[in-house]
């Protein structure tokens, strides 16, 4: 049982109520609204990380189930496995990712750097000097720091579900992507 009460947006300020319709009614969604202020330009940050990167959308997935797997999020696994298959991602890709196995077989060698790097930002806060240098060869300067945002959104993301206990929701898949993109788009134009 969560530890917070959820927002319910009949009773949210005007501007969460309007965030809130606008999405999926996920747990997540229904916590972060707590923060009245901060909601909205959270939820640009997802959807800009989710709908409007260059990082490729499998590999971004393999990096937040990773950050999922070591922060223990299963809200977080479950939402995001689903959006990974939707992706591209394979079950031995999926399966790897959750036993921390960067080695198996499925995955390809830019799949393996992506990972190492969620890796050591999740266990160190910092990407190090021999793995920084692999990236830098195969990933340009805007995938980097993608990567960088994504593992650091969804840790912050995976220490609120942890935190306050959030209930788990049915997976989503692409209408958690979809939404995003489309809140991004809408705040971008607006």
């Amino acid at each position: 049982m969560a530890r917070l009460p959820y927002v319910d947006p009949a009773s949210a300020s005007p501007q969460v109520r309007e965030a809130l319709e606008a999405l999926p009614p996920l747990n997540i969604f229904r916590t972060v609204a707590h923060a009245d202020t901060a909601v909205r330009p959270l939820l640009r940050l997802g959807g800009a990380i989710l709908g409007q990167g260059e990082l490729d959308p499998r590999r971004r997935e393999l990096a937040i189930l990773r950050t999922a797997a070591v922060t223990g999020a299963e809200y977080e696994w479950i939402q995001h496995e689903a959006i990974a298959r939707g992706v591209g991602a394979s079950e031995e890709q999926v399966a790897a990712v959750k036993a921390g196995d960067l080695e198996a077989d499925g995955l390809d060698d830019d799949d393996r750097l992506v990972l190492r790097c969620a890796e050591e930002l999740l266990r160190n806060d910092t990407i190090g000097e021999a793995t920084f240098a692999s990236v830098r060869k195969r990933l340009s300067d805007r995938e980097i720091v993608e990567l960088i945002l994504t593992v650091g959104y969804y840790r912050m993301l995976a220490g609120l579900m942890n935190s306050v206990a959030i209930d788990l929701d049915e997976p989503l898949g692409d209408a958690v992507v979809e939404s995003a993109m489309r809140r991004a788009e809408a705040e971008s134009a607006g």
